[in-house]
């Protein structure tokens, strides 16, 4: 009975060390064992019961061209709701949002209109006239995080913040969030990145989202209508990174692609620049041109969020 007894607790050790894994030190286990003990040998069957493991579902990534068929306006997740939620418990404006950018964004051709009475014409779009009332002031707003020749990686460089209204060592990105305390943030960055790869691009893009994420900001990213880098696959980087954190993507690529030569200026015809036309979108000549539609989806895209997030 001895001799079953030190088998048993034998077996019952090696089963523990084996549960615990493999280790380059020898586990010491001690067994407790009643005064008294009845095994009845013949009866007695160890069962390990299997521990079931469910992996985590990973958010599907998308596949190669994906983007292109995503729509213009998003909508609002509910990563974006809780984002914009405990924005608001930090003190963030809900009237205010940002822009972060460069020359396509640094221009009085993107948004400014809106600030101004005369200078802008809905049209069929008179349903968007209560989003320009509710952020009013933003859209003329002169942004710490936007300046010609800015790309995702200077808005986060100290070096290339206004030294005369940010602090010192604050990157341009945190100067504005600080300054204007805005509940979401438009963030569209071309192509000026020095013929760096998509991945490079993601790279500092991820930071951007993030410090706007932990401010309470809600990062919108921005397609861009260009492809200078050839294989589209900066758009295809920005879906990603805006898919990965569940957040709003507004696909201007899909609004500009479709208009006569693809949204550029067909003068310059250098694949960059967008073909002008002012913001009366009852205008048929002027919906023709890239510029009323960057303005038009952008407020749409406010009007989704703005209408998503208070609802």
């Amino acid at each position: 009975m001895v001799k079953v007894r030190h088998a048993l607790l034998a077996l019952i050790a090696f089963w523990v060390a084996a549960c615990n894994g493999s280790s380059t030190q020898t586990a010491v286990v001690t067994p407790v064992i009643q005064a008294t003990p009845t095994i009845q040998v013949a009866e007695a069957t160890v069962t390990q019961q299997p521990t079931e493991v469910i992996p985590p579902t990973p958010r599907p990534t998308l596949s190669a061209n994906e983007w292109q068929t995503l729509p213009i306006v998003p909508t609002v997740s509910e990563t974006a709701l809780e984002i914009y939620h405990q924005g608001l418990d930090m003190g963030n404006n809900p009237n205010a949002f940002s822009k972060v950018g460069d020359c396509q964004t640094s221009t009085d051709f993107f948004l400014v209109d809106f600030d101004h009475a005369g200078r802008y014409g809905l049209g069929e779009y008179d349903y968007l006239q209560p989003t320009i009332d509710y952020y009013q002031g933003s859209f003329s707003r002169r942004s710490m995080a936007v300046k010609d020749g800015f790309n995702v990686a200077a808005v986060l460089s100290p070096l290339r913040a206004d030294p005369d209204a940010c602090d010192q060592g604050e990157t341009p990105l945190a100067c504005e969030i600080r300054l204007n305390h805005p509940s979401m943030i438009i963030i569209s960055m071309e192509t000026n990145f020095n013929l760096q790869t998509p991945a490079k691009y993601g790279g500092y893009m991820r930071q951007i989202v993030k410090y706007s994420i932990s401010q309470g900001v809600v990062p919108i990213l921005a397609t861009k209508a260009d492809n200078l880098e050839g294989n589209n696959g900066i758009n295809a980087e920005i879906a990603a990174i805006a898919f990965e954190y569940d957040i709003p993507l507004w696909n201007f690529w899909a609004a500009a692609h479709p208009l006569p030569n693809n949204g550029f200026d067909r003068g310059l015809n250098d694949g960059f620049h967008l073909s002008y036309g002012q913001n009366f979108f009852d205008d048929p000549a002027n919906m023709l041109e890239a510029w009323p539609w960057r303005n038009l989806t952008a407020l749409q895209v406010l009007d989704a969020m703005r209408n998503g997030l208070n609802k």
